[in-house]
């Protein structure tokens, strides 16, 4: 099989097929060892299946294999390449137990503090120019401070190892291993973004020197087809917004339906809510501020009906044919844009579904409806395993196995009521 040409962009990306096999190949075997074959504890091993984020790196040598944070206490295991700074022995160790000793107050939280900062100027990794730097000075170089964890994931472990070791990285992949968890959208196999928040400024800084595949990000935001006028009047507009397009002006400049709408009706056209830029399919805009704030409160008050057709990844289908996800959504505030599912803390999120069809490779056709409008919500309420457990096929941010890189989610059908007529107005299908 051929090589990769360019290094895996890793905050959105299609695992290579190498990566794959070998991230498949480290499953079987951690599945079928036991302590004595594979040198693991069975403690570890244990802690394994209990779920865990892995990551394999091909090299010229071969490949990879990491894991991230601690695996119940092991900071290695054989293997899998060491971590940046082994931080269960010595220094640090033995001042976390001096500061749990320390009564509640200021001295105890300086103090961790100030232990937080030792261990990010200990941190110290490598990038493709054979450079070094600590972790605190690449989150300076930004004029940010590292989150807890920074450092401990699988990917910055894997090139840090890599470069130290004279090895050429050829492709990555982060993928989850062991039991769901609960808030996470984690399911076994499958791959996932590296997080944003502790590793994008790490890995971008860390990846200096390698040629990476272009950001398919930034690249999206340039759609190749128009948007599709469906309704106009003096008071609204109605609009299919095709995928690649951004609903409202982004940080990458690229035009956005907005911007194409008042370029053809002016500069009143106002926004009253959005579609992920990789979504398709049905938007409304006022044409005043008052028409904005009515339809603005319609959909703040559940007025508005909303219809989306997604296809789904394939595989066992262990679920009713119709039914209703409830799963309270909110940010995953390290991991910006994700969203998971919060018991406690999360904004009520429920979603109608009904299957239309199961394809013969195994792909799902679901008409949802949601009852509420989170962000992400039908992306998470189908791939989460407490929902369906089936991502949106294309949907690289919650673990989409499938080749396609156009995201299958359409919102295909809206109904409301007319800003100043109040007429009920209906457009596509499903509502």
């Amino acid at each position: 099989m051929e090589l990769p040409s360019a290094f895996t962009y890793p905050f959105r990306y299609v695992p290579h097929p190498l990566v794959v096999e070998a991230a498949q190949s480290l499953i079987q075997r951690l599945d079928g060892v036991n302590a004595v074959s594979s040198g693991i504890p069975p403690e570890a091993l244990e802690s394994l299946r209990e779920g865990k984020m892995l990551g394999v790196l091909l090299t010229d040598g071969g490949p990879l294999f990491a894991f991230s944070g601690l695996v119940g206490g092991w900071s290695s295991l054989p293997g899998f390449v060491p971590p940046v700074l082994d931080i269960t022995n010595g220094y640090f160790k033995q001042r976390e137990r001096e500061i749990s000793t320390m009564p509640p107050g200021a001295c105890k939280a300086q103090a961790s503090a100030d232990l937080q900062d030792w261990l990010f100027s200990h941190y110290v990794v490598m990038n493709g120019r054979g450079e070094e730097l600590s972790v605190k000075d690449i989150f300076a170089l930004r004029a940010l401070v590292p989150p807890g964890g920074t450092g401990d994931c699988a990917a910055p472990k894997l090139l840090n190892y890599a470069f130290r070791h004279g090895l050429k990285p050829l492709a990555m992949g982060e993928f989850w291993y062991g039991r769901s968890p609960e808030r996470e959208v984690r399911e076994q196999g499958r791959f996932y973004p590296s997080c944003t928040g502790k590793c994008g400024p790490l890995l971008t800084w860390m990846m200096q020197g390698l040629v990476l595949e272009p950001n398919p990000l930034d690249a999206a935001t340039v759609s190749p087809l128009e948007p599709q006028l469906l309704y106009v009047d003096d008071f609204i507009i109605v609009v299919d917004k095709p995928a690649g397009m951004l609903s409202v002006p982004g940080r990458t400049g690229a035009e956005s339906l907005l911007d194409w709408l008042r370029e053809r009706f002016g500069a009143a056209v106002e926004s009253c809510h959005r579609l992920d830029m990789d979504t398709s399919g049905l938007m409304v805009f006022a044409r005043s501020v008052a028409c904005k704030s009515e339809l603005e409160r319609q959909f703040a008050e559940r007025e508005v009906l909303k219809a989306y057709r997604a296809r789904l990844d394939g595989g066992p289908w262990n679920h009713a044919l119709k039914g209703t996800i409830a799963l309270p959504l909110t940010l995953d505030y390290y991991d910006r844009p994700r969203q998971m599912v919060d018991p406690m803390g999360g904004k009520k999120a429920v979603t109608k579904y009904e299957v239309l069809s199961i394809e013969p490779d195994g792909s799902v056709d679901v008409m949802f409806w949601p009852l509420t409008g989170r962000s992400h919500q039908i992306r998470v309420h189908a791939a989460h395993v407490r929902g369906l457990g089936h991502p949106v096929r294309g949907d690289r941010l919650y673990g989409s196995t499938s080749p396609d890189d156009q995201l299958w989610l359409r919102s295909c059908g809206i109904q409301f009521t007319h800003p100043v007529s109040s007429g009920r107005m209906v457009f596509g299908e499903g509502v």
